[in-house]
């Protein structure tokens, strides 16, 4: 893969993982219309990482006070013990379908610029709603209402659906506000990314060649580069203008994927690669 094509996915990557628009979606659809193809589409997945050490910079200092506080706070195990809950849904069905996920699912364009559509048909739906707002604070949020809010995290396991987009909009039905929905996103990213990136490498690592390793590498960094400007501003952007800007932009760039399949004629995609059995 070109170099220029790394960056330009790194740089989709870190500005899409947190805004609800679907980043592996992003990805995909980018390659399609680039023809690439990754060995075992590790790169798409290996990447996210860079994203994550983007929040874990951004948050230090409150992840360092509830480490600190984790013997002493029940309010601050309730929450690690609630953000571990959300992980636990998505981690099962994900391992589970895994093989399924990435042989059909990544490799259908159709559907993944399907979703990007109707997906943002929902969040400009849910952005007009009022909802009774029970919980502005994550740190609020009861072990129940996180587990729920992972079982939406599932519906993510579909490229194009969008993992932020799922969980805000699940957080929301049941009594969130805007931006602490959006930054528990942030928060139950860390271990949903760490444990598919875990899991690629041991499901795929083996069929990885060096070059294959330098291009993870780089658009590793230029994700961690791009996800830090997006962290920084995004709460801010949602608390004062709501979600319809990216339900607007998932359906522009679904329905613009959608025209040109249909104009160009869709392709077979990437071959699916070697199913690895636990």
């Amino acid at each position: 893969m070109p170099t220029w094509q790394v960056i330009l996915l790194g740089l989709i990557e870190g500005v899409t993982e947190f805004l609800p628009v679907s980043s592996t979606g992003h990805l995909l659809l980018t390659e399609h219309f680039l023809d690439v193809c990754t060995p075992g589409r590790t790169f798409e997945v290996l990447i996210q990482l860079g994203a994550i050490l983007a929040i874990l910079s951004v948050y230090a200092v409150k992840l360092t006070r509830i480490a600190v506080a984790l013997p002493s706070d029940g309010g601050a195990r309730r929450f690690v013990i609630g953000i571990l809950l959300a992980f636990l849904p998505a981690a099962v069905v994900g391992a589970s379908a895994h093989d399924f996920i990435k042989s059909i699912l990544f490799e259908t364009p159709v559907l993944i610029a399907s979703m990007l559509v109707i997906g943002g048909v929902i969040l400009l739906i849910v952005d007009r709603i009022q909802f009774d707002v029970h919980y502005t604070d994550v740190m609020e949020y009861t072990p129940g209402l996180c587990f729920k809010i992972g079982l939406f995290q599932c519906l993510a396991l579909i490229p194009g659906v969008s993992r932020s987009g799922a969980t805000i909009v699940g957080a929301m039905m049941m009594g969130t506000d805007k931006r602490s929905a959006a930054e528990f996103t942030f928060f139950l990213a860390m271990p949903t990314m760490v444990g598919a990136f875990a899991f690629e490498l041991y499901k795929n690592g083996s069929i990885l060649q060096p070059s294959d390793i330098a291009n993870i590498a780089l658009g590793f960094v230029t994700a961690f580069i791009a996800a830090v400007f997006v962290a920084r501003h995004l709460l801010n952007y949602v608390s004062r203008y709501g979600f319809a800007l990216f339900g607007w932009w998932r359906i522009v760039v679904g329905s613009a994927a959608l025209a040109a399949m249909f104009l160009l004629g869709d392709t077979a995609g990437c071959p699916a690669p070697e199913a690895v059995t636990l």
